[in-house]
């Protein structure tokens, strides 16, 4: 099964990255939107997308994680179809929300086929997830590149490149059918029908938002999501070049690979002290970014230098989060924990990002401002992973948060 997995995440990475590396240029110089504008539609993404985390992951423990994979890849197909072709802002405000609501349906399905397998294996399991997810941030913007210059001038190249990542989409759909063949998880809907699900859903929900050990992690752990998401938002938005993105975002994505073996021995990634490292490397990438200068061999070192942090942190984040929750979540609950932790992060995710896209409309002095803020937030979060308040393993005497 977690071979299945890690070819569903192979697929359906590639395309994203292909796309959403390039989904920012595209939209300011080929559309003509203004960063505020941009940040709009990538908010209401991950707005919809995270949002739909508080009911989907429980959802998914209800119905079973091929069921919920299937219908998720499914929508981000359309989802991606309709980005390719929208040429105004409600076309791809509809590709936002297609593209959010898959994101939702997806991650809880794919984590909790890993999380259900048994311990000794979850922690390789999900390591070999992320690096396969890494390769992909690697492979996939370079190969968006290529679709944008084969399409040539006017915006023809996104829509060859919103193609192929429709096409991957659709092989992770397929490889989702064979899981649910396979019956790879026992899930089925309760015998009494929609209302008892609604009842044992709600009632799923309710012991999470009841946990409070649970929410001090949340507050140290919900700002990760925010860090990563916007590096692939202002690195473009400073005006470096395309290729200069590619190559930062390929280099972390590298770095982020290579340290998962480290992370996974001996549940390394679930110690605060490990994700207190990666926030203040997350810190340090800000204010790189910040005080990059404007041009040449200096310019390509500052921002090459930022990717290396930036891979660090987002090495860390993931495995970090993902292993806190599901060694000390009940079992029966691993998907609404998953659900309610990812529901909190868009919150997040969605505010920071319309005010980093507004500050950068404001000119230079905003945009060293966006940047200035985002380091004090990574900053923030990892001086309260060091208190206790915020203690970013929360496990109780018995093994499990503490409800």
């Amino acid at each position: 099964m977690i071979a299945v997995v890690v070819s569903v995440q192979l697929a359906a990475s590639l395309g994203y990255y292909a796309v959403m590396t390039h989904v920012v240029a595209h939209l300011r110089d080929d559309v003509g939107l203004l960063a505020g504008t941009i940040g709009l539609i990538l908010g209401v993404r991950i707005a919809v997308q995270y949002a739909l985390f508080l009911p989907v992951g429980a959802l998914t423990d209800l119905i079973g994680a091929p069921r919920v994979g299937v219908l998720a890849c499914v929508l981000r197909t359309a989802g991606f179809a309709l980005l390719g072709t929208a040429g105004g802002p409600a076309g791809l405000l509809g590709a936002a929300v297609l593209l959010g609501t898959g994101g939702a349906l997806f991650h809880p399905a794919a984590q909790s086929l890993l999380a259900g397998t048994a311990p000794a294996r979850r922690d390789r399991g999900f390591a070999v997830y992320v690096i396969t997810g890494q390769i992909a941030a690697v492979a996939g913007p370079p190969v968006g590149l290529a679709l944008l210059a084969a399409g040539g001038d006017g915006g023809g190249g996104f829509g060859l490149v919103t193609a192929g990542a429709a096409g991957t989409w659709s092989i992770a759909a397929l490889l989702f059918v064979l899981l649910h063949l396979g019956g790879a998880t026992a899930a089925r809907p309760p015998r009494n029908g929609a209302a008892a699900g609604a009842r044992e859903l709600a009632r799923n929900v309710a012991g999470v938002l009841r946990d409070r050990t649970f929410f001090r992690f949340v507050v140290v752990a919900a700002p990760t999501t925010l860090l990563t998401e916007q590096t692939m938002t202002v690195v473009p938005l400073k005006d470096v070049g395309a290729g200069l993105t590619t190559a930062f975002l390929c280099l972390s994505a590298a770095v982020a690979a290579s340290i998962q073996p480290w992370c996974a021995a001996r549940g390394r990634a679930g110690r605060p002290r490990v994700l207190r490292a990666g926030l203040l490397c997350s810190t340090a990438v800000y204010v790189l970014l910040a005080l990059l200068p404007g041009a040449g061999p200096p310019l390509a070192a500052g921002l090459l230098a930022a990717a290396v942090l930036n891979g660090l942190a987002t090495g860390v984040f993931q495995p970090s989060v993902f292993q806190s929750i599901t060694r000390h979540a009940p079992a029966a609950r691993i998907g609404a924990y998953l659900g309610v932790y990812s529901w909190c992060s868009g919150l997040v995710v969605f505010s920071g990002g319309l005010g980093v896209g507004h500050l950068f409309d404001a000119g230079p002095a905003g945009a060293a401002t966006a940047l200035a803020a985002l380091a004090a937030v990574a900053l923030a979060a990892a001086v309260r992973c060091g208190t206790g308040r915020g203690h970013a393993d929360p496990i109780s005497s018995a093994g499990r948060y503490e409800p």
